[in-house]
């Protein structure tokens, strides 16, 4: 069939609220034909179904329209049940105009839960037992059973614990009031002026608090004002809450007021903070509907939920026990591509992480052809019991030119001419801890053209190409060494066999050597002496230089399975390190399960907001795990279901790369997980992805060449239902407490930049100041973006913490999909450029070129001082020269380049800020040495 679009695909892609005509298919065996609107929902057809077919024959044969579900071919060719009624007909898409209503089979609740999940990731689940892997079905019964039971525990919390989850406490890094209110105050009037309001009631009250009180005192005096007005009841304030207005932000706890960010805000801006008093009546209703729908769940589960299948007993013994060679059998290839006048070589290596354990091992050269024949025995320099648990077999598939072909003039160095053709890598034992055996047939990665010495990528992904109709393959076999399964022993049941190194003869001379290279934070390559020294002085390590713990692991032989249990056992007595100095040990190069043990141990210690902070890089972190079950992964669910904030930000740094083929199975099987752990999640979720998919939706018409879209067309296909409803009333992904209320379509537009993003805008009643902007990207990875405001964002908590405050504020990003994200933006601003070309002392300046407008002196203090008044221009030229101080380190630190006046801005206030468009540059020159 050739290339185009087929069936509705361009019927559903269209503009409007036309009538579609569809044919619906029922039980009974009647057809009936009638237009439905492309923005009725599943639900509102269904109720249409019935009444038509009130006037068909055999109407009594229907039953209750509960006890049926619409079942329709989707656009990807397969067949879906549309559990989930309350999607638009328009969204589902079905590939033809048809929909079949069939009874509903199975439980329903269940049922509905997966289409969900499904509909979130992009991924059928049914599609996980289709394939039959065992790792991936133990992985999910264990990671659901595990969720499950934290989202029970959740569920019985009393209501301040409660908030704790839902709605997380956002604080600043300290506790001081901003040093700029606290210049402008005299001692006597430090105090700021809050207005409260009471739920459900228009009444408000203007209190005068020190911000330095914790929250409760502010709650007894607006209950003492209350029953003063109203001479109502002294009620306790343990019963109530503050709730900012407008938003899911709650403040509560011990912390002072000034270190909420939102106070801290307020009073940086001369703000006056707006708050509503909740009483824990409405929390405690909040609660019951979460736990009502979990309850749901939990139930249906357990009654579909089989028991476990007994445990067999079967003949075992320990991998230490065989001192034989390591090898395997090298079979066959398929699908190899490469010239008919080359040679098919493949190359093993043995690592673990980053270590080479034994010498590359090299088949002979076989015939190009599609489907090679080695059938060769490849022995390693390893013995099987010197195998460490975490060993990766390395595999890499290329060519090179026949000897009797070469050109005689020839270099030496030249003389193999190796061409890269694909690489894979393979666990020597399985996630059970057995050696593996058996044939396997492994779907290989493509190469980049590179030296022979990069052909093996043991840093690459343990999974197969999923592409299997298409890549090269190789079908190897682990030998069967002994008649029954060979077991990696439990070094954690292993007594304690620690020898502490033959520290009798440690002279003064050693320990000063010692002392230079802990001292040195950069050596991470030793000299032999230097490692003997260091395996000879580990205890001495431990005790004294904990933090060096990554020195210890990259110098221990992992190919020595006494020196292996040697580490084991000095890990069980390590001091914890601080969490930070533990991020290190995540690292590729330390893949020993009782090391990345320890890591999480340590990791355990970082409160809510600094493992915010890190979230990304753990995210990354996982790509690199051997196996679905890993320490690491149950943390970040763990943590994740415990705080809702960091659920969220999980939830969408693993969903942007989830089409990534290498991560795309791992990530999928985490956010299910996820997703089973917090049902009332999923609703909000989904909201948030149907908005992003109708962002796209509009982002490709913008910038479609088939029909020029201008900004007035835009506002008017925004105002239409099929957008202006799921583009509005939703919770924002770059900030899971902001709530996104109504669209202002007549406010939105597209810019002018090569991806023309979309600029949208949004109003919320509640809230006081101006409206909010959102920036959707369509083209750019906004992961770099990202991860540079990261390090602005640690550079200024930092700053805070030593009571330095530099007025950066970095604006929210996001990376949402495959090239795709939000940015928040940057209210009341202008580049550097505008504001040069606009503002003047005199008149003839407005028509000078850009080139003349940039040496213009004067133009950004005239421009300050039209946007603050005299008594607010001193504070905002400290803001000026605060923030540009800041933002001075940070660019110098980070060595980013490509700053120029069209993507510098200043908002109004005076605070600095650096566009993210043209942020990331790292030229080598530009960093520091």
């Amino acid at each position: 069939m050739p290339p185009g679009k087929y069936g509705m695909q361009e019927e559903w892609e269209k503009e409007g609220d036309h009538g579609i005509d569809m044919d619906f298919l029922l039980p009974t065996g009647i057809i009936l034909k009638f237009a439905v609107s492309r923005n009725d929902t599943i639900k509102t057809i269904k109720k249409m179904v019935w009444r038509n077919a009130r006037n068909e024959a055999l109407y009594s044969g229907l039953g209750d329209p509960d006890a049926y579900v619409f079942t329709c071919i989707n656009h990807t060719a397969e067949r879906e049940e549309l559990e989930e009624e309350s999607r638009r007909i328009s969204d589902v898409k079905p590939f033809m105009c048809v929909l079949r209503l069939v009874a509903r089979e199975g439980d329903r609740v269940e049922k509905l839960t997966n289409t969900q999940i499904s509909q979130l990731t992009g991924k059928g689940l049914h599609e996980f037992e289709a394939q039959k892997n065992n790792e991936v079905n133990e992985f999910r019964t264990k990671m659901r059973t595990f969720c499950e039971e934290k989202a029970q525990q959740r569920q019985m919390l009393p209501w301040q614990r409660w908030m704790e989850y839902n709605f997380p406490c956002q604080l600043e890094p300290c506790c001081s009031p901003p040093s700029s209110w606290a210049a402008a105050k005299s001692k006597s009037a430090k105090k700021i002026f809050i207005n409260i309001k009471f739920e459900a009631s228009d009444e408000s009250f203007m209190l005068q608090q020190d911000p330095q009180d914790q929250p409760v005192a502010l709650m007894k005096s607006a209950l003492k004002k209350k029953a003063t007005v109203f001479r109502s009841v002294r009620q306790e304030p343990e019963d109530y809450t503050l709730q900012v207005n407008g938003t899911w932000d709650f403040i509560y706890g011990n912390q002072p007021l000034s270190q909420f960010k939102y106070i801290f805000s307020c009073l940086r801006n001369g703000i006056k903070p707006l708050l509503t008093m909740v009483h824990h009546s409405t929390i405690f209703k909040y609660q019951s509907e979460q736990g009502t729908l979990c309850t749901q769940v939990f139930k249906s589960r357990s009654v579909t939920r089989p028991p476990p299948l007994p445990l067999k007993k079967q003949n075992t013994s320990s991998l230490w026990s065989i001192n034989e060679p390591f090898y395997i059998h090298l079979l066959q290839g398929s699908r190899v591509n490469a010239d008919e006048g080359m040679k098919l070589v493949v190359q093993a290596g043995l690592f673990h992480g980053s270590e080479l354990l034994c010498k590359v091992v090299t088949s002979s050269e076989v015939t190009v052809r599609s489907e090679p024949l080695w059938d060769q025995r490849l022995e390693f320099d390893i013995h099987v019991a010197d195998l460490p648990r975490m060993s990766r077999l390395c595999i890499a598939l290329y060519a090179v030119i026949e000897k009797a072909k070469k050109p005689r003039g020839t270099k030496k160095k030249n003389k193999k001419a190796d061409c890269p053709i694909a690489w894979v890598n393979t666990m020597v034992f399985d996630y059970k801890d057995q050696l593996k055996t058996g044939e396997f047939s492994l779907s290989m990665w493509s190469s980049v053209p590179d030296d022979k010495g990069d052909l093996l990528n043991p840093m690459g992904t343990v999974e197969n190409n999923p592409n299997v109709d298409s890549a090269a393959g190789l079908v190897i076999c682990f030998p069967n060494i002994r008649p029954y399964p060979l077991y990696y022993p439990p070094l954690d049941k292993i007594g304690n066999v620690e020898r502490n190194g033959d520290v009798s003869f440690v002279s003064k001379e050693e320990h000063l050597r010692l002392k230079e290279i802990m001292d040195n934070k950069n050596y991470t390559e030793f000299f032999e002496d230097e490692k003997e020294l260091l395996w000879k002085l580990r205890a001495e390590v431990r005790d004294h230089y904990p933090e060096s713990l990554s020195k210890l692991l990259l110098i221990t032989k992992w190919n020595k399975r006494e020196d292996v249990l040697q580490m084991v056992s000095l890990l069980k007595n390590w001091p914890d390190l601080p969490a930070i100095h533990a991020l290190e040990l995540l690292d590729y190069s330390f893949p020993d399960p009782a090391v990345r043990s320890f890591t999480i141990r340590c990791l355990r210690k970082l409160s809510d907001d600094e493992l915010l902070q890190y979230l990304i890089q753990l995210v990354q972190v996982l790509k690199y795990e051997s196996y679905l079950d890993c320490d690491l992964t149950t943390f970040l669910l763990e943590r994740a279901l415990s705080n809702r904030r960091i659920g969220h930000f999980l939830f969408w740094h693993l969903k942007s790369e989830i089409h990534v083929p290498s991560v795309r199975l791992r990530f999928i099987l985490i956010l299910e997980a996820y997703c089973r752990g917090n049902i009332w999640h999923i609703k909000l979720l989904i909201r948030q992805n149907e908005a992003l998919l109708k962002m796209k939706t509009l982002s490709d018409i913008v910038k479609s060449g088939s029909q020029k879209m201008t900004v007035d067309g835009l506002k008017s296909c925004i105002s239409h239902e099929s957008y202006l409803e799921p583009l509005s009333d939703l919770l924002s992904p770059l900030d899971p407490s902001v709530v996104l209320t109504k669209i202002c379509a007549d406010k939105c537009r597209f810019m002018d930049s090569k991806m023309k993003p979309l600029w949208l805008m949004y109003k919320n009643p509640s809230t006081q100041g101006d409206m909010m902007g959102i920036i959707f990207k369509n083209g750019d990875d906004l992961r770099q973006d990202m991860l540079t405001l990261q390090m602005i964002q640690l550079m200024e908590n930092l700053w805070k913490k030593e009571d330095l405050d530099l007025r950066m504020i970095p604006y929210g990003c996001l990376s949402t999909g495959n090239k795709m994200g939000l940015i928040e933006v940057v209210k009341s601003s202008d580049t550097i450029a505008n504001i040069q070309r606009n503002n003047s002392n005199s008149a003839g300046m407005a028509a000078t070129s850009v080139l003349v407008a940039a040496f213009n002196k004067d133009a950004l203090l005239n421009w300050l001082k039209s946007k603050n008044p005299e008594d607010k221009l001193d504070q905002a030229i400290e803001e000026f020269t605060l923030s540009c101080a800041g933002y001075c380190v940070a660019t110098y630190v980070l060595g980013i380049g490509d700053r120029h006046n069209d993507n510098i801005m200043i908002r109004e206030t005076g605070q600095i800020k650096l566009k993210c468009t043209f942020f990331v540059t790292f030229p080598p020159q530009a960093l520091p040495h």
